[in-house]
């Protein structure tokens, strides 16, 4: 099996497509044995990144003299990308007293994992593994946590009084500009006590995330003429405006420059006040894997007789003993990101289109490994074994419907939908050859699953054409019903094979996986669901409703 692993992730690295968030992991150890029985040994931990099958450093903690349980202040800052396998490796060194680099250290052992590991358990223990291959009493543990924030949004509600009236006869329109782009109407006309309507924003559009920074805001009369008068300017911070969080009132001074060098005793020219700021928490595809939602894997593979003899060397299914086949390079291309974020590793797969034993009933959502009553398969592995040893036993046959299948997978997805908790999303991998047969029934099914915590991808093998599955897929329009009804969200991704034969395998997990995170977080934003935030997390947040 160890060809076929190779095989689909020889290019699993990092891509340059935008990030889905960031993360911050911190690093500690555990029993550092001493390698010199005269002193304690000096670790520092370098972080090492696999790129294109090649281990590039990324970054290192400070040297901590004389330690063996050391916990570094260091924080290592990663972008995380849901739909790319990121290994990472931990390596640690004595660095010898005098010298801070490496010609000089004492290699210690590594550990290796993957990004996403650590995110989907939150704090990440390992053994560290010594050099020579032999486990080590050494213990070094990576806790994530995310750098949220600048997708949250705020309310705020301002008013102000005795502002300089600019005009003799009547005030007309005071407008409070907080950016250049960002400009508050008064509610009401011709009064210089102005309060102006709550409002809304991202702290992206406010400050790009930046609790710091000053934002230069101004107040105006605003003319229809066009000719506004300029009342006066203050500076302000995010940071400054989360004091209005509790119900207190925050003030500035309206400042007008020229006013303040022409007149003796200027004091002002009227006071801004921040009545309300409400944070509105929104909530991250990490928020809930963090939380402890776990992601359901499921395969379904296609065993319909178009897809030719399995012992004939043309077939879809041929076993090659060095080639791992299309349907093997997709199946392990998107289970092994899936499998970092499943706690238990133990994956249904099924099959349809063929006539299974004993009595070769046509059956359209068979378990792969024939056990009916438990159809989970022991990590990616052991979904290969079985789809592997299960070959001989079928009878490849059709037709190609695969709303059986689909209907399975939801009502597992249903009884999520009583805990009223994010605590499992289904993730549906279809590989099939051809264009499917039972399109209504699929249609209908599509739409029932798109209420549940749910996502299917399908992935066209061979060569077949696929143009009307294409309507599966939400990208070109909205998928109805055959009854006109139409999806609750877009769960479907649909990929031919094909578009992927010269590329890596990583490159076809990064096109079907892409969009889950976001389908994640829609599923449970419509649901009103909140994601579960782990006691250990609450305190270190920077902030939240």
């Amino acid at each position: 099996m160890s060809d076929i692993y190779e095989s689909a992730a020889n290019s699993l690295g990092l891509f340059s497509s935008p990030c889905l968030t960031k993360v911050e992991l911190r690093v500690t150890c555990k029993g550092i044995s001493d390698r010199d029985a005269l002193s304690k040994p000096d670790p520092c931990i370098i972080l090492k990144m696999q790129s294109h099958g090649q281990w590039m450093e990324v970054d290192r903690t400070e040297v901590i003299r004389s330690c063996v349980n050391p916990t570094y202040s260091k924080v290592f800052t990663l972008d995380f990308y849901f739909e790319e396998v990121q290994r990472l490796r931990f390596e640690l060194y004595d660095i010898n007293s005098g010298h801070n680099g490496l010609r000089e250290a004492d290699f210690l052992g590594s550990v290796e994992c993957t990004l996403g590991q650590i995110i989907s358990q939150r704090k990440l223990s390992k053994a560290l593994l010594r050099p020579g291959g032999t486990v080590g009493k050494a213990i070094i543990t990576v806790s994530a946590e995310e750098l949220t924030g600048n997708d949250d949004y705020i309310e705020l509600s301002f008013s102000a009084r005795k502002l300089d009236d600019k005009v003799a006869a009547s005030v007309s329109e005071i407008h409070l500009c907080l950016t250049s782009s960002l400009c508050l109407p008064q509610t009401v006309m011709n009064n210089l006590n102005p309060v102006w309507k709550t409002f809304k924003v991202s702290l992206n559009s406010l400050c790009s995330g930046d609790h710091e920074r000053k934002l230069q805001c101004t107040v105006w009369d605003w003319d229809s003429n066009g000719k506004h008068d300029y009342i006066g300017e203050f500076e302000a911070s995010f940071t400054e405006m989360r004091g209005a969080i509790d119900g207190r009132q925050v003030q500035w001074p309206c400042m007008n420059p020229k006013y303040k060098v022409k007149k003796k005793n200027y004091k002002n020219s009227g006071i801004v006040i921040l009545n309300q700021c409400k944070i509105i928490k929104m909530h991250s595809f990490l928020d809930y894997i963090m939380g402890g939602c776990q992601i359901q894997f499921t395969v379904a593979i296609d065993f319909t007789a178009s897809n030719g003899d399995p012992r004939n060397s043309c077939s879809l299914h041929y076993i090659h003993p060095y080639q791992p086949n299309e349907y093997l390079k997709a199946l392990v291309a998107v289970g092994e990101i899936c499998q970092d974020y499943d706690s238990d590793k133990m994956f249904p797969a099924f099959g349809f289109g063929a006539r299974i034993p004993p009595d070769f009933k046509v059956s359209h959502d068979f378990a792969v490994n024939f056990n009916e009553d438990n159809p989970e398969c022991a990590g990616i592995q052991g979904v290969v074994e079985a789809y592997q040893a299960c070959l001989p036993k079928l009878q490849l046959y059709g037709p190609t419907n695969i709303a059986p299948i689909i209907q399975k997978v939801a009502k597992s997805a249903s009884q999520e939908v009583h805990t009223k908790e994010a605590m499992a999303y289904f993730i549906l991998l279809i590989l099939t050859d051809g264009v499917i047969t039972d399109m209504a029934d699929t249609r209908e099914a599509i739409v029932q699953a798109s209420h549940l915590p749910m996502s299917i991808i399908i992935v066209g093998i061979g060569n077949a054409d696929f143009g009307d599955m294409q309507m599966l897929d939400g990208d070109d329009g909205i998928l109805r019903s055959p009854k006109g009804e139409p999806v609750l969200r877009d769960i479907v991704q649909f990929v031919p094979f094909r578009n992927f034969k010269h590329a890596s395998p990583a490159a076809l997990a990064k096109s079907v996986l892409a969009e889950v995170p976001n389908q994640v977080v829609d599923y449970y934003n419509s649901k009103g669901i909140k994601p579960k935030v782990p006691s250990e997390y609450q305190s270190s947040r920077p902030f939240g409703p």
